[in-house]
């Protein structure tokens, strides 16, 4: 395992976290608590949440899957070949990383290195 992207595509690559978000949720509540408490309590918990993910999540591309760990266990698995899709929403500043599967589709908050996500989905999944 590698903590940073390699040109081998059968190399595993876990994404290092990214705390922008939630910084950015928890900031932006500061001055929200002063003019609308409940709509900065709202931001703030959001924000934490999210600081959590990241500081406990894991994604991990493989040669064959997107693997999502929680620690040390695997949480769940997305084979590639079940793609049909993928795309990273707001390319200047990297929000939400959005893919379909065969049977399900998925959002997910990026709370991780956005280059080196789309490094490894262009060079793992070139878009279907």
């Amino acid at each position: 395992m590698s903590s940073s992207f390699t040109s081998n595509s059968t190399s595993t690559v876990e994404l290092k976290p990214s705390y922008n978000i939630p910084i950015v949720l928890v900031i932006t509540a500061i001055p929200l608590l002063l003019v609308q408490p409940w709509v900065g309590l709202i931001f703030t918990l959001f924000g934490l949440f999210l600081m959590f993910q990241a500081l406990t999540l894991r994604l991990q591309f493989t040669a064959t899957d997107l693997d999502i760990y929680r620690g040390e266990k695997l949480n769940r698995r997305f084979p590639y070949q079940e793609w049909q899709n993928w795309r990273i929403f707001w390319n200047v500043v990297p929000i939400l990383f959005y893919f379909k599967e065969i049977k399900s589709i998925h959002f997910l908050p990026i709370l991780f290195d956005p280059n080196t996500l789309k490094t490894c989905l262009e060079q793992r999944c070139p878009h279907l």
